[in-house]
């Protein structure tokens, strides 16, 4: 597994977040029994950086706290059996791991939303690193049932992880 991970924040978030990401991106792999070394890109930035990149790929006109650009469309969430026929592209000619994307988080936004929820730091960076690596993998959040099923698996990440509320 590798993680590629920048920090271009001129925040301090008072944890490691290189480290926390790549415990989480590895749990998350863990969790989802993906058959196949991987490598994900993590980017920290700026509510100006999230901001633009939002209004440019979304078209949305707001920073957020976290964004998620996959590189493979799953049929099935967490479903990688398609990777044998269709995902040539998919996998990185040097290194042969599977290339699931970019996330990018907002420093302000893990702050800010630590303190509105009540929990840690690193329990909010954490939670935005599964939450965009389920992302990575196919799921989605806008119907209520699809958020029910990654509200659960986001939890019990966080909870195998130990990082609680």
């Amino acid at each position: 597994m590798t993680v590629d991970f920048a920090d271009e924040s001129s925040l301090e978030l008072g944890i490691d977040p290189e480290e926390t990401a790549g415990l989480v991106v590895s749990q998350v792999l863990d969790y989802m029994e993906c058959p196949y070394e991987a490598q994900v890109s993590v980017l920290v930035t700026d509510e100006d950086r999230i901001h633009s990149l939002n209004l440019a790929h979304r078209g949305i006109d707001r920073a957020t706290d976290v964004l998620s650009f996959p590189m493979a469309e799953y049929e099935t969430p967490g479903d990688f059996s398609f990777l044998e026929e269709d995902g040539a592209d998919c996998f990185d000619p040097d290194t042969g791991e599977l290339l699931l994307g970019d996330i990018v988080i907002c420093a302000a936004r893990v702050l800010s939303q630590a303190r509105d929820y009540g929990h840690s730091v690193r329990r909010e960076f954490a939670f935005l690193v599964a939450h965009s690596m389920l992302h990575l993998l196919g799921y989605d959040h806008m119907e209520e049932r699809e958020a029910a099923v990654m509200e659960q698996k986001q939890e019990e990440i966080l909870r195998q992880l130990d990082i609680l509320r």
